[in-house]
């Protein structure tokens, strides 16, 4: 067999299981790639909304027209749907007569607390997978390679005189499943470790919104003819 045999040709020899292992690899690689892209992408936008709404906020924007403005949208998402859910419960609460200011306050911080779920889960989408095919791809793969390998040995085993040149392709063909584990596991990991962090960062910096906002909003409360209600 010529030295100079390609990836491709090793694929076409190998068994029947290790080439579905392979095409399996090669399946969670691209699936994991089309969602680093897209968490790339989503993670980043949501970063830029944060900063964009926290300062417009803390310009001392009317929240009043604020809500107005960003309920107008229609498709709200991020921080601005934890301060839409958060002053929507604040203002229906305070319309009706016996709700107390701390009533108020906990319905408004409650709706908040259902929003940051909801955003936490979005923002989460996709890295479970991520982290199931980081863990599990190298041992496919290793299973892919020692299915090959025990082949090579059977056949050579059938054999009066064997050679290195005999095992040596098929132990060649095996191992390309251990190296496509590593090569869809190694960038799940690393993307899953990335989007992770950033998504706690999110995830704490809308918690920090949400007891300011109720600070805000405790205040409010209190006082009925505060500006922005």
């Amino acid at each position: 067999m010529s030295a100079e045999i390609s990836i491709f040709d090793l694929f076409l020899e190998a068994s029947l299981l290790v080439q579905f292992v392979m095409l399996v690899l090669l399946s969670f690689s691209i699936a994991c790639w089309t969602m680093i892209f897209q968490r790339q992408k989503a993670l980043k936008a949501a970063q830029v909304q944060l900063k964009t709404f926290e300062d417009k906020f803390w310009s001392g924007a009317d929240l009043s027209k604020l809500y107005s403005e960003i309920s107008a949208r229609g498709h709200i998402s991020g921080i601005e749907n934890l301060f839409v859910a958060g002053f929507k419960e604040f203002a229906r609460l305070r319309k009706s007569h016996l709700s107390t200011p701390q009533i108020i306050v906990d319905g408004s911080h409650r709706a908040m607390r259902v929003a940051l779920s909801r955003e936490v889960d979005d923002l989460e989408m996709h890295l479970p997978f991520m982290a199931t095919v980081g863990s599990i791809s190298p041992y496919i793969g290793l299973f892919g390679t020692v299915w090959g390998i025990m082949n090579s040995f059977i056949a050579l085993g059938a054999v009066e005189q064997a050679t290195l040149a005999m095992v040596a392709p098929g132990i060649a063909e095996a191992l390309i499943a251990t190296a496509m584990g590593l090569f869809a596991a190694i960038p799940a990991v690393m993307a899953f470790n990335r989007f992770s962090h950033n998504v706690e960062k999110l995830e704490n910096s809308y918690g920090n919104f949400m007891e300011e906002f109720s600070s805000i909003l405790q205040r409010q409360s209190i006082v009925p003819t505060s500006a922005g209600t």
